[in-house]
């Protein structure tokens, strides 16, 4: 455990972090997951209706750090490429 008053502040505010970090990431993977399933059934309505969670959830996860930018770049637009592929 921290000995001094710094580390404890620090310990903390990792702690915090952690938790929003965590709950960031289970977020992202759930969109993605959800827009998967229905990319894989080739429901184009209710794929282009997730979109706007999916890629909210994917911005969110870029703002605070859990993913980088550019893969959330990459992440939209295999999204949107497959998405476009389903007939």
């Amino acid at each position: 455990m921290a000995t001094s008053k710094s580390a404890t502040k620090s310990y903390k505010q990792a702690e915090r972090r952690r938790v929003f970090n965590l709950r960031t990431s289970r977020a992202l993977k759930t969109a993605m997951k959800n827009i998967k399933d229905l990319i894989a059934k080739k429901d184009k309505a209710a794929a282009e209706s997730a979109i706007a969670q999916t890629y909210k959830a994917i911005d969110k996860a870029a703002k605070r750090g859990v993913i980088k930018k550019n893969n959330a770049a990459r992440k939209k637009s295999r999204i949107m490429a497959a998405i476009a592929k389903i007939k």
